[in-house]
């Protein structure tokens, strides 16, 4: 059967015209402020709002179903169609950016990456900071809802074991996807108010307390400042960011259970717990390095090893100090903890802690089986079996987010960056960080140097990260196409 792309013009015709809306709040701010740039967000939003309600009246009107192979369509095709349209503001705007810097700095944005090409962000019109902010909290629920209603359709690096979990009655918090999308969406706004609230009451600026709350909970980590959080130079700021960064990070379904009275479902979850326990675990360790490698007190190593750290694992990427001069050894626990992230079903990329647990208990389970190979012994997570096809799934994954990871330091190598800057930059783009090593890309930086050939390179590396890779290779088999 022929791909029906009218259910996927349709949706991606909603989505811009979402986006369109999203534009006139930026413009209302600039407007306040007398700030001229208003009028980029007017146009930018007209001419997204004509496309996007020319897609949904040419598409609509007849019934449509969205099968598989659309959702695959879909699910890029969004993606790049409302980067491509986010990225307007920043074309158009006074700040002397090429169409590949706009593109890269939306793209970055959309997929909560949080890397920037933007220098001088105090200086930046708060119409363009707040756009800024609003596409890393947009694209945050974005990846929620798609990690609830269509990864774990699509099969995708065993999204599937969230769909079998979803199906069991005394699993399931609301009975339709939608519903439970729209009520994910809503703790996720009453997360982000309540991030405000706590920042503004430590001491932030209003402004820079919604827009910082916003790229927290969608562990983007777009800042308003070039120093990012550490221009605030304040311990509760940065304890505040450290417990919604963790926040970000868990499943927002089993807050759900929270909501409805069974707080204890959070905390009986096997990648719940063994994500804080990673977290806990690399604190400690970092601490104990930067303690010894520096004359600070022990309450700010701490506050700084607790902060950087989350920030890093999390895919967030704001930064209080310059990490990768905390010596070898930290430079390379931070490098490696960029490809962890945190939970399905959060708003963090990386390879994703129950992905780890899967590899972890398959292998445990083919040891044993060498040891006893008359026994037989079943692979568990979160204490239920693992299919074959679950585990054959995340296999394939990590296989090709090792490969992918591999070219695109190659690649960054050919267009003529650094090794170091290569691979902790190729290591960022797929797991969403942000911030890389080195002096080029780290975290007192920004990627304005990187040559053209590169960002488009880290974007593409970002969209295959955000949308888990295999949603996107799909697309290049020529049998998807004829089926």
């Amino acid at each position: 059967m022929a791909l029906d792309f009218r259910p996927v013009f349709f949706i991606v015709g909603v989505l811009l015209t979402i986006l369109s809306v999203a534009m006139l709040l930026p413009a209302v701010v600039d407007a306040a402020g007398n700030n001229p740039d208003w009028k980029v967000f007017l146009a930018a939003s007209g001419l997204t709002l004509f496309v996007g309600v020319s897609m949904v009246l040419t598409s609509g009107g007849q019934e449509m179903r969205l099968g598989v192979r659309e959702a695959f369509v879909l699910t890029t095709l969004s993606w790049v169609a409302i980067t491509a349209f986010a990225a307007l503001p920043f074309l158009l705007a006074d700040l002397s950016l090429s169409f590949t810097d706009a593109f890269f700095e939306a793209m970055s944005g959309v997929t909560t990456t949080g890397a920037t090409v933007i220098q001088n962000l105090q200086t930046v019109p708060p119409g363009i900071l707040l756009w800024r902010a609003l596409l890393q909290w947009l694209g945050g629920i974005g990846i929620i809802v798609m990690a609830i209603a269509i990864l774990p359709m699509l099969q995708v690096g065993g999204m599937q074991l969230f769909r079998t979990e979803s199906s069991d009655r005394s699993e399931k918090v609301l009975p339709r996807a939608a519903q439970l999308a729209n009520a994910v969406g809503s703790i996720y706004v009453a997360l982000t108010a309540i991030c405000a609230a706590s920042y503004w009451i430590a001491g932030m600026p209003g402004f820079d307390a919604v827009a910082h709350a916003m790229t927290t909970i969608a562990t983007g980590g777009f800042s308003t400042r070039d120093e990012s959080v550490g221009f605030f130079d304040n311990a509760a700021v940065d304890w505040i960011a450290v417990v919604f960064m963790i926040f970000g990070s868990l499943p927002f379904v089993l807050y759900l259970q929270v909501v409805r009275g069974r707080p204890l479902m959070l905390l009986r979850d096997a990648q719940v717990q063994w994500f804080l326990a990673v977290v806990i675990t690399l604190v400690v360790i970092v601490t104990m390095l930067l303690s010894a490698r520096s004359t600070l007190t022990a309450d700010e190593a701490l506050r700084l090893s607790a902060f950087n750290t989350v920030s890093i694992i999390t895919g967030t990427g704001y930064a209080t100090a310059a990490f990768d001069q905390w010596g070898p050894f930290a430079s390379v626990i931070f490098f490696l903890i960029m490809f962890v992230g945190g939970c399905a079903g959060s708003t963090t990329c990386g390879i994703k802690i129950f992905r780890i647990q899967v590899l972890a208990s398959t292998a445990a389970s083919q040891i044993k089986q060498l040891l006893s190979p008359h026994g037989v012994f079943i692979p568990y997570y979160n204490r239920r079996p693992i299919e074959q096809d679950v585990a054959m799934s995340v296999l394939s994954f990590f296989f090709f987010y090792v490969l992918i990871f591999v070219a695109l330091t190659v690649l960054l190598g050919v267009l003529g960056l650094d090794f170091k800057t290569a691979l902790s930059g190729a290591a960022s783009a797929i797991s969403n960080v942000g911030p890389g090593l080195g002096e080029t890309i780290g975290p007192a930086v920004n990627y304005m140097d990187v040559p053209n050939g590169a960002k488009w390179v880290l974007a593409t590396g970002m969209l295959l990260g955000r949308l888990e890779l295999f949603t996107i290779l799909v697309l290049f088999i020529p049998a998807f196409w004829r089926a």
